[in-house]
């Protein structure tokens, strides 16, 4: 288990932060690089089927299931297409016995399929696209922009690589359904989140659960004394701000989230019994603070990130924002996307409709949503996530 541990994380490490250690290393003592970069190009999704390979091995020494000896099945886990190149992060206790039995083509499920993939393309190409044309023009230029223009930027941001990412697993959960596979789901509503430890039971909840299971867990997990969970914590927030991209913006951003889930478990605040004013009050301030680490994972530098979170924090955040050529438009799409979320919270996907729906009806929804899609969705951005 050790050696294939090793032997996966050593190839992550050479790929994904040689270059970055040897660059910070050569800065820190002023030694030349030239010569001891690798300068290799990142092979698609390795972050992703990385960790599915890891989990395979850990759970085959925990005896949660046993070793395969169909080559085919495994490697079909390791690569299945949809999930491969941004997730989610499988387990070979759900995925591989899906690949090991026989399956047959079922229609309710394949048409469900189709329609969480166009909610994903709807997420990612109506509501993403468009908020990147702005918040891409304001990053890129954020010195020469007002407080409350940065602001609007950070929002836009903050729905961009939430309909980016959790359109493409629905996209690929909706594929994977094509062909009879269950995918885990891996968003649930997060900004309707009361607080930020719910926040991360809700956001990219493939990650956040395979470090709870393989890191977090075996270092004590809660059951340990306070020090140790705050140091359990930051553990796993600073691994999975590194997971995402060999950048000391990513690793500060683990580390504000770990701050956050710290406070909040040793201020003992939880979202239960409360009222729905309280409620609403706490999902406004866990969105605010989880956008404020969205510029951190956005800018380019720390240097960059400080410098945005002084702009907005001046007093020309309280002046009129500068609105570009569509503005308005993304902002009725995001409006639109959270109430069809709210509106089907208890589904799968918010084109999962209720059976009691006349069947004109519900087509005429998706003729609609795929006319919204036609008619406003852009192709001109690739997934934030494709570069992890």
């Amino acid at each position: 288990m050790w050696a294939n541990i090793v032997l996966n994380l050593g190839i992550l490490a050479v790929f994904k932060y040689y270059d970055f250690f040897v660059t910070e290393f050569a800065q820190l003592f002023h030694i030349s690089t030239e010569g001891l970069l690798l300068k290799v190009i990142l092979p698609v999704g390795i972050s992703f089927y990385t960790f599915q390979a890891l989990s395979y091995s850990i759970d085959v020494y925990r005896n949660k299931i046993e070793p395969t000896k169909d080559i085919v099945a495994f490697f079909a886990f390791i690569s299945f297409f949809p999930q491969l190149v941004a997730g989610p992060i499988e387990r070979a206790t759900n995925l591989l016995p899906q690949f090991l039995k026989k399956r047959e083509f079922d229609y309710d499920t394949a048409i469900d399929g189709v329609r969480q993939i166009l909610c994903g393309l709807f997420k990612k190409m109506v509501v993403a696209d468009n908020c990147a044309v702005y918040a891409d023009q304001v990053f890129s230029n954020y010195t020469n922009h007002s407080g409350s223009t940065l602001l609007l930027a950070a929002v836009f941001f903050t729905f961009q690589i939430y309909g980016d990412f959790s359109g493409y697993s629905d996209i690929a959960i909706g594929t994977a359904k094509l062909f009879g596979i269950r995918l885990m789901r891996n968003f649930n509503l997060p900004y309707f989140s009361r607080g930020v430890t719910e926040f991360w039971r809700r956001w990219h909840i493939s990650l956040m659960t395979w470090f709870r299971d393989y890191v977090y867990i075996p270092m004590g997990g809660s059951r340990v004394s306070k020090a140790k969970v705050v140091g359990n914590t930051f553990v796993v927030f600073l691994l999975s701000g590194l997971w995402h991209g060999a950048n000391w913006t990513f690793v500060a951003w683990g580390g504000y989230h770990a701050l956050l889930m710290v406070l909040e478990k040793l201020l003992g605040i939880n979202n239960r019994n409360r009222s729905t004013v309280d409620s609403l009050l706490w999902s406004l301030s866990t969105f605010v603070v989880v956008m404020i680490g969205w510029i951190l994972f956005r800018s380019a530098s720390l240097a960059d990130a400080w410098g945005y979170l002084c702009g907005v924090f001046n007093p020309s955040l309280f002046t009129v924002p500068f609105l570009f050529v569509g503005t308005r438009k993304c902002v009725l799409l995001v409006l639109l996307m959270l109430a069809l979320e709210w509106l089907t919270r208890n589904k799968e996907h918010a084109l999962q409709y209720s059976a009691s729906l006349p069947l004109w009806l519900v087509w005429l929804f998706d003729a609609l949503v795929l006319l919204a899609i036609l008619q406003f969705g852009s192709d001109g951005h690739l997934f934030i996530y494709f570069q992890f």
